[in-house]
C-alpha cells in the first residue's frame, strides 16, 4: 500500500527537487525552448509546498485536485496545464482513498498519462515529457503483471522513465517552441521530459525509504 502520508511526502520530495535543479532545468529549456521551465515549474511547486499542512487531513484524490489547481493557476507555458492535467486526472482515478493498491497505482499513472496525451496531443517520439511517461508507465504495468511489489515495479518504471529521458537527446522536437528549431532541436535533452522523470524518480525515493523502515 502507499498511503496518504507518503504521497504527501512524495509532492515535497518533488518540490524539492525541482527547486535543486531549477537551473538545470531552465538551461536545457534555454537550448529549445523559452528558458523558463526550472523557474517555472519552481514558482508552482513552492505555492503547493506552502499548502502541505493543509493537506494532512485529506483524502488522495483532494490532494491531488489541489495540486492541479495550484499548478494551472501559476505555472506558466505548457507545463502548468500538463502537470495540472497529470494531478486532475490522477484525482479522478483516486476518488475517496486514503491508500493505494498497486492497482490503484496503476490507474493513477495511467490516468494521468492519458491527460497528458489528451491535453498536449503529442505522440510518443515527438521529444517530450510523453516521452517519458508513457515507457514508465508501461513498464509499470507489466512488471505487476509479472508479479513484482510496488516498489520493485516503480524501480522498473523509473528505469524505464531514465532510458526514455536519454532517448529524447537524438529527437528531432515536433511539438511546441522546440519544433521551430528544426534540425536544432537535436542533440539536447528535453526539459519537460526531465522534470517528469525527476517527478517519478522521487516517488519512487520516497516508497522506497517507507519500505526500507520497515513502514510500508
Amino acid at each position: 500500500m502507499v498511503t496518504q502520508v507518503q504521497i504527501i511526502q512524495w509532492i515535497q520530495v518533488f518540490a524539492s527537487v525541482i527547486e535543486h535543479h531549477k537551473e538545470e532545468l531552465t538551461e536545457l529549456d534555454a537550448a529549445i525552448g523559452d528558458a523558463d521551465h526550472g523557474i517555472n515549474m519552481d514558482r508552482g511547486f513552492k505555492k503547493v509546498s506552502n499548502l502541505l499542512p493543509s493537506f494532512a487531513d485529506k483524502d488522495i484524490s483532494t490532494i491531488f485536485r489541489t495540486v492541479s489547481m495550484t499548478l494551472i493557476s501559476s505555472v506558466g507555458g505548457a507545463s502548468g496545464p500538463l502537470y495540472g492535467t497529470w494531478f486532475l486526472r490522477a484525482s479522478s482515478a483516486t476518488a475517496g482513498k486514503k491508500e493505494l493498491t498497486q492497482e490503484d497505482m496503476l490507474k493513477f499513472l495511467q490516468s494521468g498519462l492519458d491527460g497528458v496525451i489528451e491535453r498536449g496531443k503529442a505522440q510518443l517520439g515527438d521529444k517530450t515529457m510523453l516521452d517519458v511517461l508513457s515507457p514508465a508507465v508501461v513498464a509499470f504495468e507489466q512488471a505487476v503483471n509479472e508479479g513484482m511489489g510496488t516498489v520493485e515495479a516503480l524501480r522498473v518504471a523509473v528505469s524505464a522513465a531514465e532510458q526514455g529521458l536519454q532517448e529524447t537527446i537524438p529527437m528531432l522536437a515536433k511539438k511546441g517552441r522546440a519544433s521551430y528549431l528544426g534540425d536544432r532541436s537535436v542533440g539536447h535533452q528535453d526539459p519537460g521530459g526531465t522534470s517528469a522523470y525527476f517527478m517519478l524518480r522521487s516517488l519512487l525515493k520516497v516508497v522506497d525509504s517507507q519500505k526500507k523502515g520497515g513502514r510500508g
